[in-house]
């Protein structure tokens, strides 16, 4: 809907400021990325998510003929995992589970692993019993059969800040043309 309106520069900017990250609210564990949001002035919210972690939503603004929340959890979202061990957990006793959520999410989705990095996967650096040529092998299988790219992230402080520029550069895109 808006990739078919036009807005001039200063609209645009406006919409962009109004962003609403949304939270899931099962989503746990998590203050080091909504103490981001509140340190960079970024509005947040807590609200039931059907796929993932993090999507984000325009609130309405009548004078830009938006007349209601468009929420964007249907076109982009992330999945968040606190670690490795969290994901080994989803591939192993919820595999299922995990598979349907992947293949259910919009088409523009992303894998976030926090406390983790790639060599940490390969080489078994992680405190579970799962194979790492299985784990390595599943992710990329995941990864490819689900279109959904991993973006491992060894500090977590920068999760959201990656998560904010994840969601924005969607939304720009689709607003500036870009």
């Amino acid at each position: 809907m808006l990739e078919r309106m036009k807005f001039t520069e200063g609209e645009q900017d406006k919409l962009l400021k109004s962003m609403t990250i949304v939270c899931d609210t099962r989503e746990q564990k998590n203050e080091h990325i909504t103490n981001y949001f509140d340190s960079k002035n970024i509005p947040w919210v807590k609200e039931k998510l059907p796929y993932a972690d993090y999507s984000f939503k325009i609130p309405c603004n009548e004078k830009l003929g938006i007349t209601r929340e468009l929420y964007f959890d249907k076109d982009v979202v992330i999945e968040r995992k606190a670690n490795l061990e969290e994901l080994s957990n989803n591939f192993t006793t919820e595999r299922n589970r995990i598979k349907n959520e992947f293949s259910n999410a919009p088409k523009n989705k992303v894998l976030l692993i926090e406390n983790a990095s790639y060599e940490m996967m390969v080489d078994g650096n992680y405190n579970t019993k799962y194979n790492p040529k299985s784990f390595w092998a599943t992710s990329l299988s995941m990864w490819n059969k689900y279109n959904i790219p991993v973006m491992f992230m060894k500090n977590p402080n920068y999760s959201g800040q990656f998560i904010y520029g994840y969601l924005y550069y969607y939304f720009y895109n689709i607003i500036k043309g870009g």
